[in-house]
């Protein structure tokens, strides 16, 4: 595997100890009911076990029943892909019999939502506690968590609580497969209305972002002195105000300030939101060295769109600003092709393969 911490050309990484150490990482099997289970069963292949310590963490028998399932309806190329849980390290949450009885495959439900939350709290309780180096979350319902009594987001905003962290981010990697160019992306709001975004987005919080990013290049992924593109909100970038104040009025301001803070970053922008993809578009699928090593968008789906039409088998959504990994696929629960066979694990392989890689190298800065 190409460390994706070299994978984009320019400037030599930190020196590190060693890149070959062995992480300790717990996988979560995420919504029951979704695909899930299935997804992560895909993705924890023997050469992957070979390069980290995988404990899987759930309902041991929910977890089965979707492996039964899947092998009797599969083809034999795809049960092939297929690991047997029963092989496995297994943290197993024994919901019991009646609790299983009121998941079904394909329905979100409270049920669901609870037991994809207590699997997550357990993860990260053992993971804080130094069990594990880092998690990689398989993906849950937002709803089901609501029905269950869960007021949360997402699960960012729960690893963030337990974690006691008050700046965080969520960053998107994506490594292309025709190159092994890195796209990194950061949103600096996530999940709000769009309506709020211009009242949410302020010189402080891009700031929390920008340091979180920037950091987190350093020591995640080795760069010493990281090329960041910063999108500007409205079209044009404003227009010089024409098309809105708010690049004029703070953001360009707030920028120059940047600069001189970070003088070993380059910062370039505010970047108009509709030229800001082209360069990693082209080096997505060719030469990559005038594209950036990390894109700050600043609201979801400025950022997500072109991450998801470039990479959406194969982006991984990490948080950054945690005392530890936590790594997760860029898709939803899918409940409408659960237990059918249909699920693809490339995204959840590309979550624990990033795991890996920067679990790494955050051991090896510890000597």
């Amino acid at each position: 595997m190409t460390p994706i911490s070299q994978a984009n050309s320019g400037v030599a990484p930190l020196p590190v100890a060693d890149l070959t150490a062995k992480p300790r990482l717990v996988v979560t099997l995420g919504d029951a009911a979704g695909i899930g289970p299935e997804v992560v069963l895909r993705a924890v292949n023997q050469r992957l076990r070979q390069q980290a310590e995988i404990t899987l963490i759930g309902d041991r028998t929910l977890c089965h029943q979707t492996y039964e399932q899947l092998r009797t309806i599969a083809s034999a190329e795809s049960t092939a892909e297929l690991t047997d849980p029963d092989t496995l390290p297994f943290i197993d949450l024994a919901i019991g019999a009646e609790w299983n009885r009121a998941i079904q495959t394909g329905v979100g439900s409270a049920a669901s939502g609870e037991l994809s939350f207590r699997t997550l709290q357990t993860a990260i309780s053992k993971t804080l506690a130094g069990e594990f180096d880092g998690i990689v979350t398989a993906p849950i319902a937002k709803s089901a968590w609501l029905a269950a009594g869960h007021r949360y987001p997402g699960q960012t905003e729960l690893l963030a609580e337990m974690a006691e962290v008050a700046r965080f981010g969520m960053l998107f990697v994506a490594r292309s497969p025709h190159n092994g160019w890195a796209l990194r992306t950061l949103l600096a709001t996530t999940h709000i209305p769009l309506r709020t975004v211009a009242d949410t987005l302020s010189s402080s919080l891009m700031t929390v972002k920008l340091e979180l990013l920037i950091d987190c290049l350093k020591k995640d992924f080795g760069l010493r002195q990281p090329r960041i593109a910063i999108a500007g909100l409205n079209p044009h970038s404003g227009e010089q105000g024409q098309l809105g104040d708010e690049e004029k009025s703070w953001l360009l301001p707030w920028l120059i300030q940047q600069r001189q803070r970070f003088p070993q970053a380059q910062l370039d922008g505010p970047v108009p939101p509709d030229t800001l993809w082209v360069r990693p578009g082209q080096a997505w699928h060719g030469a990559h060295s005038a594209a950036h090593d990390a894109y700050l968008a600043l609201y979801h789906d400025q950022g997500l769109i072109p991450v998801k039409l470039l990479a959406f088998d194969r982006a991984v959504n990490t948080t950054i600003g945690l005392p530890f990994i936590r790594t997760s696929p860029d898709h939803g629960t899918a409940f409408d092709i659960a237990g059918q066979g249909l699920a693809d694990g490339t995204s959840m392989i590309a979550a624990i393969e990033l795991a890996i890689e920067l679990c790494r190298q955050r051991l090896a800065n510890r000597h």
